[in-house]
């Protein structure tokens, strides 16, 4: 009977978050680097990926690159929500910008062609958020994720620059066969453009313009021009209670 290493799983959740913290301590300490090294390689060993010291290098010199986009990710966070109160609680406390960090750290790795560590470590802080982001997205700077819960972006979804995204928002796709995998399944979304809660967007040949604002609830199968306002009505009554109806 095969071993799938599946104890790996304990391995790769204190990797990632010390992975993540190792981005933010400008005090990094000896240790720390050497053990990120070293379970790097002992990860990719058992997963039995080759070449995995030229990876850990190229990997570890864009991490400096990944620090900058994650500061504008924090700054896009400051300034939309009015709820923050400072650039330490974003980095400190709010669950939409430790999913984007773990996102960009494992969008590098599955750029480098390590796909089965990076979709570990997006599970973890899948379980951790409710925020579900595959490695494989492209999503550009200044990226505004509030509260997150419910979320799911696509492999092969791209989102552009200074996007925000609410709660149970969905870039999805619509089913396709296996052999149809490696064509985009999921939607572009351009710049500036808004997505309130629970809007479902679906499909690889879909296209959300630039500046759209995207309404709660809606369900979207084609394509919006740039400076749209999409929206879902429903009527909404209210009248005096019956007598005999319960508070």
């Amino acid at each position: 009977m095969k071993s799938y290493n599946v104890c790996l799983k304990d391995t790769v959740k204190t990797f990632t978050k010390r992975l993540f913290y190792s981005l933010f301590d400008c005090q990094q300490e000896l240790e720390q680097e050497e053990y990120l090294e070293n379970t790097f390689y002992q990860i990719l060993s058992k997963l039995q990926i080759e070449n995995s010291e030229s990876i850990w290098k190229q990997f570890k010199a864009d991490l400096p690159n990944i620090r900058k986009k994650l500061d504008l990710d924090a700054i896009a966070f400051e300034k939309n929500d009015p709820a923050s109160h400072s650039l330490e609680e974003i980095y400190l406390a709010y669950p939409g910008f430790y999913a984007i960090s773990i996102y960009r750290l494992s969008h590098a790795l599955h750029l480098l062609g390590v796909y089965i560590l990076p979709r570990m470590m997006s599970e973890y802080i899948h379980g951790i958020t409710g925020i579900d982001i595959h490695p494989g997205a492209t999503i550009g700077d200044s990226f505004y994720i509030d509260h997150g819960t419910g979320i799911v972006i696509g492999e092969t979804s791209i989102i552009g620059e200074n996007v925000k995204i609410y709660q149970g928002v969905t870039l999805g796709g619509i089913s396709v066969a296996k052999s149809l995998a490696s064509t985009k399944r999921h939607p572009t979304i351009e710049d500036n453009v808004c997505i309130y809660a629970n809007a479902t967007i679906l499909g690889g040949d879909i296209s959300i313009g630039a500046n759209s604002v995207i309404g709660a609830n809606v369900w979207i199968t084609q394509s919006v021009p740039e400076n749209s306002l999409v929206t879902y009505q429903t009527e909404i009554k209210i009248r005096p209670k019956k007598n005999g109806i319960r508070k």
